[in-house]
């Protein structure tokens, strides 16, 4: 119906949080440095604007990494899955009004617990709407997003090629969208719980019947159908790519057996009576006959890694020998929502073999390998020293093995690591494979790597989205988040309490070190403690991140034990280094 125009979202500060025109290289022909499967899906992910999907049913997409939906309701407008930053969910709320009217947002819906499906809430709404989303929806966004968020963030410069440049000698897409916007990160609490399938809800006159898929694409995930559209939304259990059982930036590991389940319920349950199936990324499918044949391949893409893998496993292959082995059948490959844009056959094999069986394939030998460094450093002395293994990398380069020549330039970089030859050379050979990669997460790994161990190593990210989500964690979630950064050796020693009266809820948590470790004990009983802080639960974050003074607070006792408290974190590294020891 509409495109942003122009195509950049900015901050308060003014500050470019997603750039719609950096894709404007996609409209030439596919150059030879990105696969053409891939240049193809990254044409069609970034279009982006205002969509109409059916009566009364309209997208954003394009504006970030997923899409939001618009569902008009007798008053308002029933948001779904408001992007990942504020910004963004914004600008496509004013688009969306621009062309339908000024209609208020009367719910949101939150489909499952990444954080492109709900960090946008704070720009459609400040509360005080439904907001409904899945059972066990918090307690996996927080492990997810706050939990393992540093490890996750630098690893996801890789998986989304954040700091390469648009282009075709760079990012140009990861399959599933163009990328995630760098905005405000939010989190509202949901208010009503899905807890079963079959559930129906009415939400400003919109009437949903909701299936949860608990386990598939997230922990915590639902479908829906909208039966006065006859319109099925699937989440992000059903996209225009073969999707991941893990994902190269990290996360749980995903269940291919029940993800094939849950599409066939879908199948059975909803796909014959419906006239359009959409989803949180990617564009629509229309009429009944395509939405069956749709849903079929997905599930059966889903059953046949599983089996298979399990299959090849149960005849005493290892994870890396299954993936090597693994054919996919004819008629599925045919089809292009089946090919590995975002995931891949291959790491997705490896994540089912992974899911059984865990890190160790048995073989003794690789009970109580060396790290990567010391492993490196004997691997070089055993072949000659390092001018000779980079000598034989080019080799084994030249005769069409780069798979091996990059094990060979690895093991050179992580023995001695400011060897100028060995890390261009690795350089260039991760340029080689990612040109060739189909799938736009490994390209962006191939690129990312080069591009590091050229010495443009990313800055880390500030804790504007870490104090984002926070505000809107449960106390307890939020302590959560701080036991996980205490040094326990250094906290050895340390043995106090902190009692947390929180005004606003009537509640009282006490944090106590207790043999290196911080716990947490709501309403607990009236003994001594060392200090108690009366404050406000929207004061506790900025508390302890260190932009409130406590000296400001109602306390009582010592408070020199926050200062001991938060000298016991570690600060989080979102720069680590990954192709480099």
């Amino acid at each position: 119906m509409a495109r942003l125009e122009p195509g950049q979202v900015h901050d308060a500060d003014g500050r470019v949080v997603w750039d719609a025109d950096a894709n404007a290289f996609l409209d030439a022909p596919c150059p030879d440095t990105v696969h053409p499967g891939l240049w193809r899906q990254s044409q069609l992910c970034a279009r982006q604007g205002l969509y109409r999907v059916a009566d009364g049913i309209f997208q954003i997409r394009g504006l970030d990494l997923s899409n939001m939906t618009l569902v008009e309701g007798d008053e308002g407008v029933v948001v779904v899955d408001p992007l990942m930053s504020a910004e963004t969910a914004a600008a496509g709320l004013g688009l969306y009004r621009e062309h339908r009217g000024a209609r208020p947002v009367s719910a949101v819906v939150y489909t499952h617990s990444h954080v492109d499906h709900f960090g946008g809430v704070g720009g459609v709404t400040d509360g005080g709407v439904p907001i409904l989303a899945p059972s066990g929806f918090m307690e996996n966004a927080v492990s997810e997003n706050v939990h393992a968020g540093p490890a996750m963030s630098r690893r996801s410069v890789f998986h989304m090629g954040a700091h390469l440049p648009s282009g075709p000698e760079g990012r140009v897409g990861i399959g599933l969208g163009q990328g995630a916007s760098s905005g405000t990160v939010t989190l509202i609490a949901p208010n009503r719980t899905i807890t079963r399938t079959g559930q129906e809800e009415v939400v400003d006159g919109v009437r949903l019947v909701f299936q949860l898929t608990p386990g598939t694409e997230a922990p915590s995930e639902m479908n829906f159908l909208l039966p006065d559209h006859r319109a099925l939304c699937m989440a992000e259990n059903a996209t225009h790519t073969l999707h991941n059982i893990l994902t190269l930036r990290g996360a749980k590991v995903r269940d291919a057996r029940v993800w094939s389940r849950y599409l066939d319920e879908s199948l059975h349950r909803f796909a014959h009576d419906v006239d359009v199936l959409f989803a949180s990324h990617h564009w629509p499918t229309w009429g009944t006959e395509n939405i069956v044949a749709f849903l079929t391949e997905q599930r059966d893409l889903y059953a046949y890694l599983h089996d298979q893998t399990l299959r090849m496993m149960n005849q005493g292959m290892v994870g890396s020998e299954i993936a090597e082995r693994f054919r996919m059948p004819p008629a599925l490959e045919r089809r292009r929502h089946t090919h590995g844009y975002y995931g891949a056959v291959s790491h997705n094999v490896k994540a089912v073999y992974q899911h059984y069986m865990g890190w160790f394939d048995g073989n003794p030998a690789h009970l109580w390998e060396h790290p990567p460094r010391e492993s490196a450093l004997r691997y070089v002395d055993c072949m000659g020293g390092l001018d000779e293994v980079v000598r034989k990398a080019e080799r084994y380069r030249d005769e069409g093995d780069a798979r091996f020549a990059v094990t060979l330039l690895n093991h050179a970089v992580f023995a001695e690591p400011g060897h100028r030859k060995a890390r261009e050379t690795l350089a260039a050979v991760y340029d080689q494979l990612g040109r060739g990669a189909e799938c736009g997460t490994w390209r962006n790994f191939y690129l990312q790597g080069a591009a590091e161990l050229r010495g443009r190593t990313p800055e880390g990210p500030s804790n504007t989205g870490l104090m984002g989500v926070s505000r809107g964690l449960p106390v307890e979630q939020f302590f959560e988040s701080l036991s996980i950064r205490v040094d326990g050796p250094r906290a050895w020693g340390e043995a106090f309490a902190i009692d947390w009266v929180l005004t606003d809820q009537g509640t009282t948590y006490r944090t106590q070190l207790s043999n290196g470790a911080l716990i947490t004990t709501e309403n607990p009983r009236a003994d001594e403690v060392g200090l108690k802080v009366t404050l406000t639960r929207r004061e506790l974050p900025g508390l302890l991140v260190g932009r409130l003074d406590i000296a400001h607070m109602d306390t009582e006792g010592d408070p020199s034990l926050l200062d001991r408290l938060l000298g016991l974190l570690d600060p989080p590294d979102y720069g680590f280094p990954i192709v480099t020891p």
